[in-house]
């Protein structure tokens, strides 16, 4: 039987590979206010949430549309990529599969809204996730602790005894501060090692007895 509580996943960059389409959606969201998307607009966007994209880009563009109007842009837009095509980051699923056979409670914390979120989970057989916190259910998302102490609430899970899964500065914040060992497997932006965190170059790098290991012995 496993020492640790639960272990959250992050989505986007972390569970699945959507930081292209996502890049792509929003260089069409962009063009169609008449500006220009490039990797540092992306950067800039990485781990946030619709509405903030929707004020950068209306503040990147100089458009005078409404947030809701950008907002709904990006959202069909994004849409429309996921439908095109899901890819799972390597490891990803083994590792949900490893931690299924041990009984550890595994939840997802996402600052996507919960309908992209319902795209990728049926992309998943059977999915495992006892508790999926969306942007659309809390007041405060990412790099607020929030979230994941909402969904430790749901696991009925000890922050000091749970490992967070992260791959951008903003969500390894909140799983910090939300006091949880933060396992950081970066994207797009670097991520240094800390005190309870660390940083692999992939999940195929990871077990739960080397969760266990980092997070109840460090």
């Amino acid at each position: 039987m496993s020492r640790l509580d639960a272990v959250l996943f992050d989505m986007d960059g972390l569970l699945v590979n959507t930081e292209p389409q996502w890049f792509a959606a929003e260089g069409a969201t962009v063009t169609e206010l008449g500006g220009v998307w490039g990797k540092s607009e992306q950067h800039a966007l990485l781990g946030t949430n619709l509405e903030f994209a929707a004020d950068y880009m209306i503040a990147h563009t100089g458009s005078t549309l409404t947030q809701e109007a950008v907002m709904k842009m990006l959202f069909d837009n994004m849409t429309v990529q996921l439908a095109q095509r899901v890819d799972f980051q390597p490891g990803a699923l083994s590792l949900l599969d490893e931690l299924a056979e041990a009984d550890v409670r595994v939840g997802m914390v996402t600052s996507s809204v919960r309908d992209h979120v319902a795209v990728v989970l049926a992309q998943i057989p059977d999915h495992p996730f006892e508790a999926v916190v969306t942007a659309d259910d809390v007041p405060r998302l990412k790099p607020d602790p929030l979230p994941y102490v909402m969904a430790l609430d749901q696991l009925g899970a000890r922050a000091s005894h749970s490992v967070v899964l992260e791959d951008s500065p903003h969500g390894v914040t909140a799983g910090e501060q939300a006091g949880c060992y933060v396992v950081a497997v970066p994207s797009i932006i670097p991520i240094e090692p800390a005190p309870r965190r660390s940083v692999l170059e992939s999940l195929t790098d990871l077990s739960l007895g080397r969760m266990e290991s980092l997070a109840l012995e460090s």
